[in-house]
């Protein structure tokens, strides 16, 4: 707005101008306008209710913030490219239309705390999406799961096949890092569930404020217990880019085994065309781009986190202008959930298993040697002794280019004698080493049998309602 002061300017006599554009943030704090306006209303209400302003005045300063909110929503106000920030904005527009009412606004306040409060509104934005991006990848994998519960494959470790599984167990894996990723929004979302405004520029202001009533107004739970900790304290806009952080960590994950499970080499399953992408030189080729790109995400979004920490670790308590960096972080950390979850919903909606290669997997590596050396156990035999049968087994199938189960009884008593011991039959192994039974079997809490898995499916689509509905 030209010609128009600073918040803190008293005279005409203004910045040199490379540090008058140098300092705005307008370019960036401009998307906090609703909520700054959302702020500064329930102040200016609590400005008359507690006499500090006429209520007249209160009355004119909420009507105007409800008009320019409205504005504000439907795109027809913005912020003057001439104010320092969105919030000398505001005042500056209050002025604009209700002359010296509009002066008032700002009693009690500081820039320190209004900025706080705007990102803790702000934040309850972002928590409240990230979680119901969550929940709706929960749904996702557990309708993909549901239809999977006995499409057996090999689990891994080290990137080798291990012990027979179930593409339903392994999707669940991925549900339980999710889960903890919704629990630690929703955690941080309650710690950053506080009203900093009152706190003034760091110490409280000697006007009778309703910090309480501006609190409820907002729908806060509390006010911030101490005003030099509340207008320095980022701890939110931290643990948002934490949470985010371990969430795109986890889906950096589960992407990168999309695209070692859709690749020719593994074959375990296609993209749909709708989720993939083709060359633009090479006619044969579809490109698990949507993966790919979601692995990508992470390196900004750790970016993010460090970013925030740094800017604070130096940092003297009070406000230090150094938190003005913060927004950009956050905001980018929103935008680019804001895509990732929906995309990773998308891609697991495009998954197309293909059980027969999976199963085929299981044929070779020896994935039920484990299962070999517990049935040894079973009949009592101390498991290293098991273990070391079993072993010997492994190697000897490997001789004959077989399977365990395709072994005779000499092969079997050539291996160990824990075999004859134990009264286990080269016969009775191969219905007892079928993939289906090594599965079934692990019917334990938080194994793979599916009956397990249909339970562990029912609870997490429960607890995806209760949470939406929360």
């Amino acid at each position: 707005m030209p010609g128009v002061l600073k918040l803190w300017e008293t005279s005409p006599s203004g910045l040199d101008p490379r540090v008058d554009a140098f300092l705005s943030s307008l370019s960036v704090d401009s998307r906090l306008l609703e909520v700054d306006i959302v702020g500064s209303s329930a102040h200016a209400a609590m400005l008359g209710a507690a006499g500090i302003v006429p209520e007249s005045r209160s009355v004119a300063l909420t009507e105007a913030l409800a008009a320019m909110l409205a504005e504000a929503r439907s795109g027809s106000l913005k912020p003057d490219a001439a104010a320092e920030d969105v919030h000398s904005f505001i005042e500056q527009e209050l002025t604009r239309r209700l002359g010296d009412a509009g002066k008032s606004v700002h009693a009690g306040r500081s820039r320190n705390d209004q900025v706080a409060l705007d990102m803790r509104l702000y934040l309850r934005q972002a928590f409240g999406e990230a979680e119901a991006g969550i929940l709706d990848a929960l749904g996702a994998l557990c309708d993909l799961a549901s239809d999977n519960a006995e499409t057996y494959m090999p689990a891994y470790t080290h990137l080798r096949r291990a012990q027979p599984s179930t593409l339903a167990f392994h999707l669940l894996a991925w549900c339980a890092a999710l889960e903890r990723d919704y629990g630690r929004f929703a955690d941080a979302a309650r710690r950053a569930d506080e009203c900093p405004l009152g706190s003034a520029a760091v110490a409280g202001s000697g006007l009778p404020l309703d910090r309480r009533a501006v609190a409820e107004a907002l729908g806060f739970a509390r006010p911030s217990r101490n005003a030099m900790d509340a207008t320095g304290d980022r701890d939110a806009c931290v643990e948002y880019a934490a949470a985010a952080s371990t969430l795109l960590m986890h889906l950096s994950r589960f992407c990168e085994e999309i695209i070692l499970w859709s690749s020719a080499e593994f074959g375990f399953m296609d993209i749909a065309d709708e989720c993939s992408t083709g060359s633009s030189i090479m006619p044969q080729k579809r490109n698990p781009d949507v993966a790919e790109v979601i692995r990508g995400k992470s390196g900004r979004v750790f970016g993010a986190l460090v970013s925030l920490l740094t800017i604070q670790k130096g940092l003297p308590l009070g406000y230090d202008r150094d938190l003005q960096e913060d927004k950009a972080a956050v905001f980018d950390l929103r935008d680019t959930l804001a895509g990732v979850l929906p995309a990773f919903v998308a891609l697991i909606e495009a998954l197309r298993p293909k059980p027969a290669a999976m199963a085929a997997a299981l044929e070779t590596g020896f994935a039920e040697a484990t299962d070999l050396a517990e049935l040894l156990v079973s009949r009592g035999v101390p498991f290293r002794d098991g273990y070391a049968a079993t072993k010997a087994v492994v190697a000897a199938a490997t001789a004959k280019g077989i399977g365990i189960a395709a072994l005779d009884d000499a092969d079997l008593k050539r291996a160990s004698d824990a075999f004859a011991g134990a009264g286990i039959k080269a016969g009775d192994l191969a219905d007892y080493l079928r993939p289906a039974a090594c599965v079934a079997r692990r019917c334990l809490v938080g194994g793979p049998a599916p009956a397990c898995v249909k339970e562990e499916i029912a609870r997490l689509r429960a607890f995806a309602a209760e949470a939406a509905g929360a």
